[in-house]
């Protein structure tokens, strides 16, 4: 619900739908608008079913001396609508009758233009047709003159590669933002925008991407909260650079440890084949070492427990090594090389931790 209420307020922001519009519409009417006319339309202009949808944001702005709207639909499910044109054609009857019903029409003007758009940022990629017509049954001859002929424009952030959004675009902005998995990628693009969006009369549409980038994007990819004074988004740029250094840290460090481990493994694995060759004894204590010395000492205790744990289960069975799991996990470092170092000739369990196992 967050990650909705923040993208409306992002949208419900005129200098991003025009560069929404300006930037994905790629279509010859869009020339003859006046992108810098955009506004909001209210409850006034809007029917009560309508209002009842938060997620849905409808504009208008100039076309020549009448006005075009645009229905702007933001589609948040993780599942694709199969129905979505019945949907918005249903919307679109309801906004044209409140029209009608508010007088803003006069008795010979016909209905605006509107174009129906759906934003999409789900995960799977949007495979629902977009027109009504692909959704009806085949119609007899004669009968198909009266079928709906209507359909909508299509968004799927996801479909589009980095490379063919626009370059200084607000809303590929968005879009860059939603899908960066690399804290560096994001610090840019917030870079970006605290460089584009400088002017006071910006003020409220830099407030609106910082929080949506503290509560939604940062806390959704990197697991964090994000809230500077004021909801500045210079002060988040700032911020955001001191995390992406401890990011780092913490991914450098969690790389250590899952290599750490690999290696201790790999390495008392490779000893042991080796000392079934040269001796046994030699050919752990050979591995025993390279395994400590791929890694840190952080982690070298899990990691030899792991080993122990397999090799038991080697040589006297897979139950045995089970009884013996909460033993092991919780001794410590020289105590395990100690069992280890007994399990080369042990011929009994019993053999590598005493006579009360």
């Amino acid at each position: 619900m967050e990650h909705d209420h923040g993208y409306k307020h992002l949208f419900s922001h005129p200098q991003l739908v025009a560069d929404l519009l300006r930037g994905f519409v790629n279509e010859p009417w869009i020339e003859q608008v006046d992108l810098d006319s955009l506004e909001r339309v209210n409850g006034h202009y809007v029917s009560d079913d309508l209002r009842e949808r938060e997620d849905d944001i409808v504009w208008r702005l100039r076309w020549g001396d009448g006005w075009c709207y645009v229905y702007l639909l933001l589609e948040f499910q993780s599942s694709v609508d199969r129905f979505m044109a019945v949907r918005l054609l249903t919307y679109l009857g309801l906004l044209y009758q409140d029209l009608v019903r508010t007088g803003e029409l006069t008795p010979d003007e016909r209905l605006p233009p509107v174009l129906p758009l759906v934003l999409y940022n789900g995960e799977r990629r949007w495979s629902a047709p977009i027109e009504v017509r692909d959704l009806i049954a085949p119609i007899p001859g004669g009968l198909e003159a009266y079928r709906p002929d209507f359909r909508y424009l299509l968004l799927d952030e996801g479909a589009f590669a980095d490379a063919d959004l626009p370059a200084r675009n607000l809303a590929a902005a968005v879009f860059r933002l939603e899908h960066s998995r690399e804290p560096e990628d994001l610090q840019a693009v917030v870079g970006r925008l605290v460089q584009w969006l400088k002017h006071p009369e910006q003020r409220s549409l830099r407030r609106a991407f910082s929080v949506w980038l503290g509560r939604v994007v940062i806390p959704g990819h990197f697991g964090e909260t994000l809230a500077p004074p004021n909801n500045d988004l210079r002060e988040m740029e700032t911020m955001l650079a001191e995390r992406v250094k401890e990011w780092q840290r913490r991914y450098e460090q969690q790389g250590l440890q899952k290599g750490l481990q690999k290696g201790l493994e790999q390495g008392l694995e490779q000893g042991l084949e080796q000392g079934l060759e040269q001796g046994l004894e030699q050919g752990l204590e050979q591995g025993l070492e390279q395994g400590r010395k791929q890694g840190l000492e952080e982690g070298v205790t899990q990691g030899e427990a792991a080993v122990l744990l397999r090799l038991i289960g080697r040589k006297f069975g897979a139950d045995a090594a089970e009884k013996q799991r909460e033993r092991i996990e919780s001794a410590d470092a020289d105590t395990l090389l100690v069992w280890s170092e007994r399990l080369l000739n042990a011929r009994h369990i019993d053999d590598v931790f005493g006579a009360a196992s």
